[in-house]
């Protein structure tokens, strides 16, 4: 089982003081950015964070990307790949109807929960998933596609540091899984590069997948620093576009997302793991999360 890799508080402020940057203008672009995860660091917030350049691949800067960091709900990105794999198929149709039993059922976020209707389309599920990381909808579709198959996907991806590793669940029991889902930046970063290009299994495939992501409500992390609609962003505003999706748990801040932009698009993952005993730490790790955000939008913009 993938599992987050822990490293001494000494090693993260050193890889934060240090940091990893590709030529002189990304020293530039990103020392904001760098500032604010560096004193995260200093405050013992688990950091790992990346972005490249869309086009190139080019290593804009990186913080211990290789570092498997809880990603709270990024996973669920692994089981609509999955899905929109399925979909291929004649005997798994985008109409085709899941209902919802009672050992789907799970709070926290999502509208499902709420609705009357007891039964929805697969494309609809991952629509949901997609705009609001329904965790309803995501049991439902991990029932009907299988865990062991979004976990073959994965591998076959090439992902070795990446995973969702369960349900979602209320309750974490000894038993479960530590993490809904572990990710490394630098797989991350791939993953959406990947996707971006209609790399991921195939053209169609990509193209479902980002489309149900364009759909996120939730840009409160990194991408609370771009100035867009949560509610409607799928078009271009201010020559940008977005597509990104977040994680989010006890102590976990995670985003993922590609970034287009009147002069370039960047790739870009940031994870943090904290510890949640008070308000002004989580404050923190968002704060240093949009200074992030800005360094991107001055990178694209």
């Amino acid at each position: 089982m993938v599992m987050p890799i822990q490293e001494s508080g000494r090693a993260r402020r050193q890889a934060l003081r240090s940091g990893k940057h590709r030529g002189t203008d990304a020293v530039e672009s990103f020392s904001r950015g760098f500032q604010a995860l560096g004193e995260l660091a200093m405050d013992g917030v688990q950091v790992s964070a990346r972005a490249t350049d869309l086009a190139t691949g080019r290593v804009l800067f990186s913080v211990d990307d290789h570092v498997v960091m809880p990603t709270a709900s990024i996973g669920k990105v692994l089981l609509l790949i999955e899905v929109a794999a399925k979909l291929r198929d004649a005997n798994f149709g985008s109409y085709m109807i899941l209902d919802r039993t009672t050992s789907d059922s799970v709070g926290s976020s999502g509208i499902w929960q709420h609705l009357q209707a007891p039964s929805l389309p697969v494309a609809d599920l991952a629509a949901l998933v997609g705009a609001t990381s329904d965790n309803l909808a995501t049991n439902v579709l991990i029932r009907a596609v299988g865990l062991n198959a979004v976990r073959e996907r994965t591998e076959e991806l090439g992902l070795t540091r990446t995973a969702l590793l369960d349900l979602v669940r209320d309750h974490r029991g000894p038993d479960d899984a530590p993490q809904l889902s572990v990710g490394s930046a630098k797989e991350l970063t791939w993953l959406f590069t990947a996707l971006a290009r209609g790399e991921v299994v195939d053209a169609n495939t990509s193209e479902r997948v980002l489309g149900w992501l364009s759909l996120n409500t939730d840009l409160s992390m990194v991408s609370s620093a771009f100035g867009l609609n949560p509610l409607s962003h799928r078009e271009s505003d201010h020559g940008m576009l977005l597509v990104n999706k977040t994680g989010t748990d006890s102590g976990v801040r995670s985003e993922v997302g590609v970034l287009r932009g009147p002069r370039a698009g960047v790739a870009y993952a940031v994870s943090t793991y904290y510890a949640d005993t008070r308000l002004s730490s989580r404050l923190a790790v968002l704060d240093g999360m949009r200074a992030v955000g800005y360094d991107l939008l001055e990178y694209v913009h």
